[in-house]
């Protein structure tokens, strides 16, 4: 049986192995025909060693749960509802049942984050904003109660996103995920002890402020991820994204920062275990 090409020709190997710390395996499979098994593979031949694998519902975060236990490259599930659902949600009276889902798929072992949750005001309008809220407080709670990651999404909400944490009180450990904002919300996460995740856009010509963010971030407070099938590095944007590609992104960063590629990965190895609490 003749195997499918790859959607995009992978890029050099990393010198020392990374995680992708935020991808949705199934999406991407559903998108681009790269089976989980192999989008696995060829990202640990060019480096990526190990994934986070990432829900945006109860179905999605069920099936995280599963690939999680099916593949030992998966080093984790994280479960919860994306922010643009939960209007829909709420208006069919379905919100607190599906966040009831979540937090029982959530203390299952294999779970290491709850998320992504938080806000996005890109896609949601004002009348949907208080669901979202509601939302994320929810999930703000329930990574608290059982201990795991909080893995935000916030898309042009990041003033009520910082408030809204403020509020309810961070757990202990706190994930910006495709971290979107500048240089001064970057310095104020890191010195908070929280996580900056940079995807693919970090490479794009016209981010300087999210590598201005990069330039300001606590070395041990920075990730990487592919957010994939979504968000494609340099050179390849506007192809279908997998944890392959990461590499790109990779030695973006690590150029932006001034360190060697293999310094860079192996700081970036460690902070993924700290940030979500790996041994």
């Amino acid at each position: 049986m003749t195997e499918i090409p790859l959607p995009v020709p992978a890029p050099q190997a990393l010198p020392t192995g990374v995680i992708d710390s935020h991808c949705h395996l199934d999406i991407i499979q559903s998108t681009s025909g790269l089976d989980i098994g192999r989008a696995l593979t060829t990202a640990a031949d060019v480096g990526v060693v190990g994934v986070v694998d990432v829900g945006v519902d109860v179905d999605s975060s069920r099936r995280s749960v599963e690939i999680a236990k099916e593949h030992p490259a998966v080093v984790g599930a994280v479960v919860g509802i994306h922010p643009n659902a939960a209007p829909t949600l709420l208006e069919m009276h379905t919100l607190g049942a599906e966040l009831e889902a979540i937090a029982a798929l959530g203390a299952d072992p294999s779970v290491i984050g709850i998320g992504e949750t938080g806000l996005d005001y890109f896609r949601t309008e004002a009348a949907g904003r208080q669901a979202q809220h509601e939302s994320f407080r929810a999930h703000i709670q329930l990574a608290k109660d059982l201990n795991k990651t909080l893995v935000i999404h916030d898309r042009d909400a990041h003033d009520d996103v910082l408030a809204i944490l403020n509020e309810v009180g961070a757990p202990q450990r706190v994930i910006f995920h495709c971290f979107s904002g500048g240089p001064e919300m970057a310095r104020f996460v890191s010195d908070s002890g929280w996580y900056l995740s940079f995807a693919g856009v970090v490479t794009f010509k016209n981010a300087e402020s999210l590598r201005e963010a990069l330039d300001v971030a606590d070395r041990e407070r920075i990730l990487v991820e592919t957010d994939a099938p979504y968000l494609t590095p340099t050179p390849n944007r506007g192809k279908p994204n997998a944890s392959y590609l990461m590499p790109d992104t990779v030695r973006v960063m690590a150029q932006r920062r001034g360190v060697e590629v293999g310094e860079l990965g192996e700081q970036l190895f460690r902070n993924t275990h700290a940030a979500f609490g790996l041994s």
